[in-house]
């Protein structure tokens, strides 16, 4: 089954991130390895995205608010028990 949002073909989560944001979500979030000078046109890019558009933050609240209300299960987290720590007993050392 193919999925399309406004005429574009959404394969991946991200796809569908970057369709509902109308920006992709390295913009607002980085990449690994980014330089100073890619770092800030990223941050200028943003901003501008920002003043052409103000009200896209509360667009992506409203977009966050609407899937943990929709998928509450996302965010059920349970707490796995640690293991013993099982010191190594070496012949004549005490642990």
């Amino acid at each position: 089954m193919r999925a399309y949002i406004g005429g574009h073909q959404a394969v991946s989560a991200n796809d569908f991130i970057e369709l509902a944001l109308g920006t992709p979500v390295e913009l607002w979030l980085g990449v690994e390895g980014e330089n100073e000078q890619e770092r800030a046109a990223r941050l200028d890019a943003a901003r501008d995205i920002l003043a052409d558009n103000p009200g896209l933050a509360d667009d992506v609240a409203r977009i966050a608010a609407e899937v943990i209300d929709t998928h509450p299960e996302l965010f059920d987290v349970i707490p796995l028990p640690r293991p013993a720590r099982h010191r190594a007993m070496r012949k004549g050392m005490a642990a």
